[in-house]
């Protein structure tokens, strides 16, 4: 179906966020619109607060869990606010509705074994012809980065060999929003980035066998067995061979944040370091590390 009607184009291309949250706004917003048609709704001005509640009422319907409505209600609360604005409604149909809260999941962080495992000791072994040697050096420096500055998986993807600065020690990337933001290594991550850049990458890009044209992407700083830049579903893969414990990218994130304010780190440095527009965001890793330390109080204090 066409959604000429609705400007889906104009607005996506007007929201300043990353691509994965534009595509879980699609997504959602393309289920309300194909529900809205099926009731001879076919434009954001014929949208009312009555639609708007019956929809919901379509949601509960189909037992979805609770933060999958929020999820989805955020979605038209935002499209609809850039509609009003845009001229494009008169009344925010969403504007006073409440939606169920799912609930609040702290982010996993982990263990001090299993992190030292991940990163020192990594548990089994490559066997592809591409993944032998210079992958080694190129998993590595994935596991470094994650956790050692605490990127997005997205932004690691992205990244190109001149978003390394070994000199300075730091990475630039773009987070969502296309913001742009440098970020510190550690000496561990200079040390292996140094040896992925001058020695191993084009080993790997070597044995990998490089598609041809546009496929290729000379100026990446991390490719696939294939030789193709690396994708975050190809980082999930070297997780899954490295860890003892299955672990998604994320919780590296989480890691880094919490271990940082374990260790007294300001939360806006925090906030800054992570790419948070919004320090209500990086607040969640405060309650982690609370958690964190009454869990410590309580296995180790005498009258605890």
């Amino acid at each position: 179906m066409s959604h000429d009607e609705w400007h889906v184009v104009e607005f996506e291309n007007e929201l300043a966020l990353g691509a994965a949250t534009k595509s879980l706004y699609r997504r959602d917003l393309v289920a309300f619109f194909e529900w809205s048609n099926q009731s001879s709704v076919t434009s954001p001005a014929a949208v009312t607060r009555l639609v708007i509640r019956r929809y919901l009422v379509s949601l509960a319907e189909r037992d979805l869990a609770a933060r999958t409505v929020a999820r989805k209600m955020a979605a038209l609360r935002r499209y609809f606010r850039w509609a009003l604005q845009r001229g494009l409604i008169e009344v925010d149909p969403t504007a006073g509705i409440s939606t169920p809260r799912g609930a609040s999941k702290l982010p996993r962080v982990l263990a001090a074994d299993d992190l030292a495992q991940l990163l020192d000791e990594p548990a089994g072994g490559v066997t592809s012809t591409a993944t032998r040697l210079d992958s080694t050096t190129r998993d590595d420096l994935i596991v470094e980065l994650l956790y050692g500055s605490g990127i997005r998986v997205s932004e690691l993807c992205s990244m190109d060999v001149d978003s390394v600065d070994l000199t300075g020690g730091k990475i630039t990337v773009w987070g969502k929003g296309s913001k742009q933001r440098a970020v510190p290594m550690t000496e561990p991550a200079v040390r292996v980035a140094r040896r992925w850049i001058q020695q191993d990458r084009q080993k790997f890009i070597d044995s990998a066998g490089s598609p041809q044209g546009d496929a290729f992407e000379p100026d990446a700083l991390l490719y696939n067995s294939r030789g193709k830049r690396l994708s975050p579903r190809d980082v999930r893969r070297v997780l899954d061979r490295r860890s003892p414990v299955p672990t998604h990218p994320h919780a590296l994130r989480h890691t880094f944040a919490t271990h940082l304010l374990d260790g007294g780190a300001d939360l806006r440095v925090v906030q800054e370091l992570l790419g948070h527009s919004d320090l209500a965001t990086t607040q969640i890793y405060t309650h982690v590390s609370r958690e964190r330390l009454r869990s410590v109080y309580d296995s180790t204090h005498p009258r605890a």
